[in-house]
């Protein structure tokens, strides 16, 4: 059953009826493309649709969505749907249907490197153990009021008994939101804890600085879903005195993987990440096994045995690729596809390679050095993303960082903060261990539709080569 409808009091009615019914809910970004929507329909084609009155429109473009045999419209009637609310006449009582642990209960998609769509499949089993990490990770309660932002922790919200405050805003493009709705939210509701994205946070604090506000009623703050760096942590630390502020680092196929409080973020932590560290994630979440292996991403692995495993296996503050395994990490992909870039076997168990480049320090600390494939490998050495980004990130109005390597060079692009410019010498001078080409100031480095808050590379790697070609053909 495809379901498009945006968090919403609806979204959870709808998703815990399609569970009751031991019915498989299926999820779309609508904002990812035509051309990738519709091969997402090609691999698994839905047997209903529930969405809202707008998410209906799609059916005029859509070939695949107006082959889907039932639709259901949430609010205003529709040609052709069954309107939600004749739901009402239904017995509220019906039996639950039984459904043992490997049954399918959620399914996504996620691209690879190739950027193909694959089909992310969550069984019960997997949903119950990922709520069970969550739980843990984010110190769930019951009788706790949670501002919420991302659809899988209100779940979480609702099987720990926590009240999801859902934010009056569009989070579809949680960067872009109106602050002003939400913090008169905050102040009339007072919620005591929040799970947002970085950008969703970014535009909360930066209204708070505006107008001197605070949020004195959160206790807990919690964000991922893309890089969080340590200038969020402290700006939100700042604007919200009396909350533990927490990075989570995960992906689609697990989460969580690491977390971190800013209390744990020493003086001597943060000089590392400007000295080209990495960005510090903190320790593996118990329920995890956590491994760094040769960086070999783009290769698949083959089955092997403990001791062959162990042989590939990095010491301590050895960067290399991160890799998984745990009843909440996401064991393979619809009908094995994708499995082979990302998935290996080590004596019958099943391990999931994030893409990540990192590595672990003596406190068993887990270090992030951003995709592995985009490290760069040259004439004076190999330089990490996340090395380069996280130290820029500290220099003075930089709101956004981005290191790629266009036409052999190492380029550093960055971003400045509103009302504020970027210091490119100060930069050069303070990143003067990266080697770098050259640093090139942008208005803007585009990012992901999702979460408003990952570089898009490919985008920015086009318009830097652009830029860089105009520059070098210039007249002298």
């Amino acid at each position: 059953m495809l379901v498009f409808q945006p968090i919403s009091i609806e979204l959870y009615v709808a998703l815990l009826a399609l569970f009751r019914a031991g019915l498989v809910a299926m999820f779309m970004d609508p904002l990812a493309g035509r051309s990738r929507f519709e091969r997402c329909l090609d691999i698994e084609r839905p047997a209903a649709l529930i969405a809202s009155a707008r998410a209906h429109l799609l059916r005029l473009v859509s070939s695949g969505l107006r082959r889907v045999p039932v639709k259901f419209s949430i609010g205003m009637p529709l040609p052709g749907a069954i309107a939600w609310r004749s739901a009402e006449r239904h017995d509220a009582e019906a039996p639950i249907v039984e459904c043992d642990t490997d049954a399918r209960a959620l399914l996504t998609f996620t691209s690879g490197s190739t950027g193909e769509p694959k089909a992310a499949v969550r069984t019960h089993g997997f949903l119950l153990a990922q709520h069970a990490a969550l739980e843990r990770a984010l110190a769930l309660e019951a009788g706790q009021r949670d501002l919420s932002t991302l659809p899988i922790f209100v779940l979480a919200n609702l099987a720990s008994g926590v009240t999801s405050v859902i934010p009056d805003a569009d989070l579809r493009s949680p960067g872009n939101i109106d602050a002003a709705p939400v913090l008169k939210q905050i102040d009339a509701l007072r919620p005591t804890r929040s799970a947002a994205s970085p950008a969703f946070y970014e535009r909360l604090v930066d209204a708070c600085e505006r107008e001197g506000a605070t949020l004195d009623s959160f206790t807990r703050i919690d964000t991922g879903g893309a890089p969080v760096f340590p200038g969020l942590l402290e700006r939100l630390s700042e604007r919200a005195p009396n909350a533990e502020v927490v990075a989570v680092y995960g992906s689609t196929e697990a989460e969580p993987i690491a977390h971190i409080s800013r209390r744990e973020i020493s003086a001597s932590d943060l000089v590392a990440m400007r000295a080209g560290k990495g960005l510090l994630a903190g320790r593996p979440v118990d329920e995890i096994s956590l491994r760094i292996i040769d960086a070999t991403w783009g290769e698949p692995m083959t089955p092997m045995k403990v001791d062959a495993f162990k042989r590939v296996c990095l010491d301590t503050a050895e960067p290399g690729e991160i890799v998984v395994h745990g009843a909440h990490v996401l064991p393979g992909y619809l009908d094995g596809r994708g499995d082979e870039e990302t998935k290996f076997d080590v004596d019958g168990a099943r391990w999931h390679r994030t893409g990540d480049a990192g590595y672990l320090d003596e406190r068993g600390r887990l270090w992030l050095l951003g995709r592995a494939s985009a490290r760069i490998d040259d004439e004076r050495g190999t330089l990490y993303p996340f090395a380069v980004e996280c130290a820029a990130l500290q220099c003075e109005n930089v709101r956004r960082a981005a290191l790629l390597r266009v036409s052999d060079k190492r380029v550093l692009a960055v971003e400045a903060r509103k009302n504020g410019a970027v210091r490119i010498e100060a930069i050069k001078e303070s990143l003067a261990w990266a080697k770098l080409d050259c640093v090139v100031s942008l208005p803007k480095i585009p990012v992901d539709a999702r979460h408003n808050a990952k570089v898009d590379y490919p985008a920015l790697e086009d318009r830097l080569k652009k830029s860089l070609a105009l520059r070098d053909n210039a007249a002298p």
